[in-house]
């Protein structure tokens, strides 16, 4: 019913910088929510950043600064960009979008997770 397309992860020197990106399509007649996720190997999941229709807009502690989120609402697609990396960065990013479907149905979908490695 929903898809999300993530792309922009990779391996990358600390300091250096990446651009994540979420394209939402399918069934949607709003949305409600787009944010970023992200997991390190044995932690838990945790809120990178997330933006609302509201212009809301929340960030983790340990990102304040560095990493910006952002939305282009006419392509329902979310970004991420994300600078002066540290090697703390490096987790599976997944980007969480919620609303609700054509038929009035609220969906949370989840994107498959791309990976960020901040490495020397």
């Amino acid at each position: 019913q929903v898809q999300l397309v993530e792309s922009g992860g990779g391996l990358v020197q600390p300091g250096g910088s990446l651009e994540l990106s979420c394209v939402a399509s399918g069934s949607i007649f709003s949305i409600n929510a787009m944010g970023w996720y992200r997991q390190a190997q044995g932690k838990e999941r945790e809120l990178v950043a997330r933006t609302t229709s509201g212009h809301e807009t929340t960030y983790a502690d340990s990102v304040k600064g560095r990493f910006t989120i952002s939305r282009d609402r006419g392509a329902n697609t979310v970004y991420l960009q994300m600078n002066s990396l540290k090697p703390e960065d490096t987790a599976v990013y997944y980007c969480d979008v919620v609303g609700y479907l054509t038929t009035l149905r609220p969906f949370d979908q989840w994107g498959q997770g791309t990976q960020v490695t901040v490495s020397s």
